[in-house]
């Protein structure tokens, strides 16, 4: 009888090891998924993939590399929390700070871009100087975004509140689109419709400057980093590689980012000056990101602030 039911318990456990794996094993990885972003000027994105350097790396390991190309931050974040994504590759501090704060596992492993040149408030009408003469006009740009958050703390500056203003919630393209057609007083806009609205006739009367630093980062699902960072840190070994590839070749640069996005070489080298790429996560950074949470409380579009140091796990040093 007791050999019967050691044999039964040693059975019994083969069966849950089968079942479950070997104990402390994560699953292999057979593919990697990088999201892809190309706009508004995602140059290291663009080195990567028409390089085929993220390909590169992890066919060393026959790992496959897919990039779905979804453009918008929540279903980036939707993406990764549903585990059909692993790592995103330019992600809006807002997408970020909101998808966490609602349940979303996902760790910041860099930074992606800093641009507060290239979120800027143009105008039209000559009588429009300055953020101090958008009192009672009629805004247009997309809600809970940096653009938005910009407006916000431009208007602060000068001593103005939303309430001064008529916001309409809208894309880039159509918030441009309407400043044009005379429907709004201002837009709001970023990356390559900057500088085809100022050939246009526009005037920027505010960037980010001196208001936010305009941060995306580098997001992967926190699942994925805990079983699997040593293809955490070959992800950003490929990163590096490639902002080292763009400080080395530039103009190689300018041409694959035209080519890739449709934008001038000549826009492309003028926004160009606009980003700093630099990965490693800074104190100010971590001061941005706070900034941007207090932007989503104060306009109800986060009810309860959480601890943003849990999530961020630099891996770029």
């Amino acid at each position: 009888m007791k050999k019967l039911l050691a044999c039964l318990l040693v059975a019994a456990l083969a069966v849950a090891l089968a079942g479950c794996g070997a104990p402390g094993k994560p699953k292999p990885v057979d593919t990697v998924r990088i999201s892809y972003v190309k706009l508004p000027l995602n140059v290291p994105s663009i080195v990567e993939k028409k390089l085929g350097l993220f390909e590169k790396e992890f066919a060393r390991d026959n790992i496959k590399v897919v990039f779905p190309e979804i453009l918008e931050g929540p279903k980036m974040t939707e993406a990764l929390a549903a585990g059909s994504l692993d790592f995103c590759n330019a992600l809006g501090g807002t997408s970020a700070i909101l998808a966490a704060a609602n349940g979303v596992d996902l760790k910041i492993v860099g930074i992606y871009s800093r641009a507060p040149k290239a979120f800027v408030v143009i105008a039209k009408d000559p009588q429009i100087k300055t953020v101090a003469d958008l009192r009672g006009k009629k805004i247009a740009g997309p809600k809970g975004t940096i653009l938005h958050q910009l407006l916000l703390a431009a208007l602060a500056k000068n001593s103005l509140t939303a309430a001064d203003t008529d916001f309409v919630n809208m894309g880039i393209p159509q918030a441009t689109a309407a400043l044009f057609a005379g429907s709004v007083d201002a837009a709001l806009v970023a990356g390559p419709a900057v500088p085809k609205a100022l050939e246009n006739g526009a005037r920027i009367i505010a960037t980010g400057e001196g208001l936010l630093d305009a941060t995306i980062v580098i997001a992967a699902a926190g699942a994925f980093v805990k079983a699997h960072p040593d293809l955490v840190t070959r992800y950003l070994s490929v990163h590096n590689e490639a902002l080292r590839y763009m400080r080395e070749h530039p103009d190689e640069v300018y041409r694959l980012a035209a080519e890739e996005t449709g934008i001038s070489i000549d826009d492309v080298k003028k926004m160009y000056g606009w980003y700093d790429f630099s990965p490693a996560v800074t104190a100010a950074d971590l001061a941005d990101l706070e900034k941007t949470q207090d932007f989503l409380v104060q306009n109800g579009l986060l009810t309860k602030k959480i601890d943003l140091k849990p999530l961020i796990v630099d891996m770029t040093k």
